[in-house]
C-alpha cells in the first residue's frame, strides 16, 4: 500500500508527461561467478560456490517522468557452501542464497532541478559506507521508499529518502537475523555543497531495524556526520583525490543499548600516468563508559556496502564491540587497452587491523584484484587472505567473475 500511495504522489507531479510518446528501453545483467573459500577452523574448512544471476526488467519514459521494473534470479550451480540460510554451516558462508524476486519496480520524475523516485529502487549515498546497493553480492540490496533529489541552486543538493523496507541479499528464504527484508521508518538525509576543495556533506541517517529477530533491534541508529571529497590536478600527469570524514552514532528508537560511538576516514589517492598510490585510516569506534565492550555498542552500518570497507575477506562485516582501527596501503597500474581487453587494471591492498579500545590486533589482510573489460563483459579475479590474531581465523578467498549488461 506504501508503494501504491508513494506511485501516485510521483504521477501527480508528473503531470502533462503522461501525454508525450513512450519509448522503451530493455534492461539485461548476467553475472557468472566462482567463489572458493579456505577458512580455518571449521569441521568443512572449504567451500565452492558457482552461481549465476540473471537480470531483465524495462524502462518505459515519456519526458520527465519514467517506470523501470526489473526481476532477478539467483541459481546455484553448485551447493558445496554454506549460503548462510542453506547448507551445512560446517562450511564456510557465501553469501548468494538462490533467489528469484523483484529487484527494481520505481516510478521516476526526473527534471533539471528535481528528481523524485517512489518505489522499489536503489538508494547509494556518497562512497556507500553508510548507505548503499551491496552490489558484489549476487541479490544485492534495494529499498522500499520514496527519495527526492533537490538541487535548487548550482553546486547545492538535497537528497531525502524515507524507506519503510531494506529489502536484503538474503532472498525470499530469508528467516531469522538473515531476513529478506528488515522494516522499519529509516530517515536518509544529505545535503552537499561543491566548494573550491571539494564536496562537502553533511548527513543524518536515522536506521530504523524494527524486527526483533534482528539482532533485538540493536541494529537501530542514529548517525549525524560531515564529509569532504575531492581532487586537484598536481600536474598534467598527476591527480590527487582525498576524502575526509566525521560521525557520531547513538542508539534510536527501539534500540534497547544506550550508546555512543565515533567514525573517522581520513583517505587518499595518488594517480600519476596509470599509477595509483592509495593510502587511508578508518576508525569505527567503541562505545565509552558503562557500555564499552557490549555488543553492537560499537559504530555499525547496517545498511552499508560494507564489502568495499576493511577488506574483502568478510572478517568485520558487523563491527566488533571494541570497534576497529583499519589502517590501508594500495597501489595499482591501469592499461586503457591491452589487445581485446580495456581498462586493465592490477591493484593489491594490505590492512592491518585493530581494536578501537584495549589495543586488540585483530590480524592483516591482503586483497589483490585484476580487472578488464572484452566488449560488453567485465571480467575480474580477486584474492583476499586474512592473517587472524586476537579475531577471526585465517581465510582464504578467491574469486572468478563475468558480468554481462546491454
Amino acid at each position: 500500500m506504501k508503494i501504491v500511495f508513494a506511485s501516485a504522489a510521483v504521477l501527480a507531479v508528473a503531470g502533462p508527461a503522461c501525454a508525450q510518446t513512450i519509448s522503451l528501453k530493455p534492461v539485461a545483467e548476467a553475472r557468472l561467478r566462482y567463489e572458493h573459500v579456505d577458512q580455518d577452523g571449521l569441521a568443512q574448512e572449504k567451500a565452492d560456490a558457482l552461481t549465476v544471476r540473471a537480470r531483465a526488467g524495462l524502462t518505459a519514459s515519456s519526458g520527465a517522468l519514467s517506470a523501470t521494473i526489473v526481476g532477478q534470479g539467483t541459481l546455484a550451480i553448485g551447493d558445496d557452501y554454506h549460503d548462510g540460510l542453506n547448507g551445512t554451516a560446517t562450511r564456510p558462508i557465501v553469501a548468494d542464497p538462490q533467489n528469484i524476486a523483484l529487484y527494481i519496480a520505481q516510478l521516476q520524475y526526473k527534471a533539471k532541478a528535481l528528481t523524485l523516485t517512489a518505489g522499489r529502487q536503489k538508494i547509494v549515498l556518497d562512497d556507500e559506507r553508510f548507505v548503499g546497493n551491496v552490489a558484489f553480492r549476487d541479490n544485492a540490496q534495494t529499498f522500499d521508499a520514496v527519495r527526492a533529489e533537490v538541487t535548487p541552486a548550482k553546486g547545492l543538493k538535497l537528497d531525502v529518502a524515507y524507506a519503510w523496507s531494506a529489502r536484503t541479499i538474503w532472498g525470499f528464504q530469508g528467516k531469522g537475523a538473515r531476513q529478506q527484508a528488515v522494516s522499519g521508518d529509516n530517515i536518509l538525509a544529505n545535503l552537499s555543497y561543491a566548494t573550491p576543495v571539494g564536496t562537502l556533506t553533511g548527513f543524518a541517517y536515522l536506521v530504523d531495524q524494527d524486527e526483533a529477530a534482528v539482532q533485538a533491534f540493536r541494529l537501530s541508529s542514529q548517525t549525524y556526520g560531515v564529509r569532504l571529497a575531492g581532487a586537484r590536478s598536481l600536474s598534467k600527469a598527476a591527480k590527487i583525490s582525498y576524502q575526509l570524514s566525521y560521525a557520531r552514532q547513538s542508539d534510536y528508537h527501539r534500540n534497547p543499548n544506550d550508546y555512543g560511538a565515533d567514525y573517522w576516514l581520513a583517505d587518499a589517492t595518488l594517480d600519476v600516468r596509470g599509477w595509483k598510490l592509495n593510502g587511508g585510516y578508518e576508525v569505527l569506534g567503541a562505545s565509552s563508559g558503562p557500555t564499552a565492550g557490549t555488543p553492537f555498542t560499537s559504530f555499525q552500518t547496517p545498511l552499508g556496502t560494507n564489502f568495499k570497507f576493511q577488506g574483502w575477506a568478510d572478517k568485520f562485516l558487523t563491527t566488533p564491540a571494541n570497534g576497529i582501527r583499519d589502517l590501508y596501503v594500495g597501489g595499482g597500474y591501469g592499461w586503457k587497452q591491452m589487445g581485446p581487453l580495456t581498462g586493465l587494471a592490477l591493484a593489491a591492498t594490505w590492512h592491518r587491523f585493530e581494536s578501537d579500545r584495549l589495543d586488540q590486533h585483530y590480524g592483516d589482510e591482503i586483497d589483490l584484484l585484476a580487472s578488464a573489460k572484452m566488449g560488453k563483459t567485465a571480467l575480474s579475479l580477486r584474492y583476499a587472505h586474512y592473517d587472524a590474531k586476537a579475531m577471526a581465523r585465517d581465510t582464504d578467498k578467491i574469486w572468478v567473475q563475468a558480468d554481462w549488461s546491454i
